[in-house]
């Protein structure tokens, strides 16, 4: 679980709570919400939202849409997303320092009986609960508001390799024991394709696992040769960090063996003779967000 996860679930429990409370409880988990929207490591998305936003400014040209039945008036929300949770973020930190505005604001605009809690909750209803995940959207998504398709995560997941087969079974069992799918280049069938056409015909490969091993030798000229991975080997590295993303790349070095300097950015774990590599590979597989039963990781 990552620290957002955590923190995410906390304000979901706030969420929750207010939606359950009471006339003389309500305050508690509106604080306590209120608290958590302010943590510090949602200060940077907390700037950027509400940034040029003017709640006195909202408020008063909303109040100017009432009409002359009660419940009539509208909040003027704008377009854009982003301003919207600003504006919410506002008014959730407001309703904090005043429980008594969450309770007017409930009656003006979300109008549904004369009791203090019916505002109360449609607010929670209508405004907190849309806002809260919203946010978390736009938290996790670093900034954008815009809705995109995301698809499922596929549990393939390419192994590359050079002639070291029994790192490369190694891993292909690692990944089995894990319930997820290796998938293997020279074990699919090459219908006249080249290597790149076999690895973009796996079109919903999510991660893939590098192999660097030893099974070349290079230098420059004159120099003194070092063993090396090969040739393929590195290409495919290069390709799968752009294609996936460097975040769902790992490569693994077994042996001595020299990484070029343009790969100096790429995280790589040794492939010791014991089972750290393991607990390394789950948890870059877990931080790409496949779910890893660390049980089973350990056997």
């Amino acid at each position: 679980m990552t620290a957002y996860d955590d923190l995410f679930s906390q304000i979901n429990n706030a969420v929750l709570d207010l939606q359950s409370a009471q006339l003389q409880s309500y305050d508690r988990p509106l604080r306590r919400l209120a608290g958590l929207l302010s943590h510090p490591d949602l200060a940077a998305a907390n700037e950027e939202i509400t940034k040029d936003i003017d709640l006195d400014d909202f408020l008063k040209k909303s109040e100017e849409t009432q009409g002359g039945m009660v419940g009539s008036a509208n909040l003027l929300w704008p377009e854009d997303q982003k301003q919207t949770l600003g504006l919410t973020l506002l008014l959730i930190r407001s309703f904090a320092e005043n429980p008594d505005l969450m309770a007017q604001i409930g009656h003006t605009y979300y109008y549904s009986g004369s009791k203090i809690m019916s505002g109360v909750h449609s607010v929670t209803g209508q405004m907190i609960i849309p806002f809260a995940r919203d946010y978390k959207a736009y938290v996790l998504s670093k900034g954008s508001a815009q809705p995109k398709l995301v698809r499922p995560l596929s549990n393939r997941i390419f192994i590359v390799h050079g002639h070291d087969e029994g790192a490369r079974e190694a891993v292909a069992r690692f990944l089995l024991q894990l319930g997820l799918e290796p998938i293997i280049l020279h074990e699919q069938a090459n219908r006249g394709r080249t290597v790149i056409e076999k690895v973009e015909a796996n079109g919903d490969v999510s991660f893939a696992v590098v192999l660097l091993t030893s099974d070349d030798e290079g230098c420059v000229k004159g120099g003194t040769p070092e063993p090396r991975a090969r040739q393929n080997v590195l290409l495919e590295l290069g390709y799968f960090i752009g294609r996936l993303g460097r975040e769902n790349v790992c490569a693994l070095k077994r042996g001595v063996v020299e990484i070029p300097s343009d790969f100096a950015g790429v995280v790589w774990e040794p492939m010791d003779a014991g089972n750290g590599w393991k607990h390394s590979l789950g948890r870059e597989l877990q931080a790409a967000g496949h779910s890893i039963d660390w049980n089973r990781v350990m056997r």
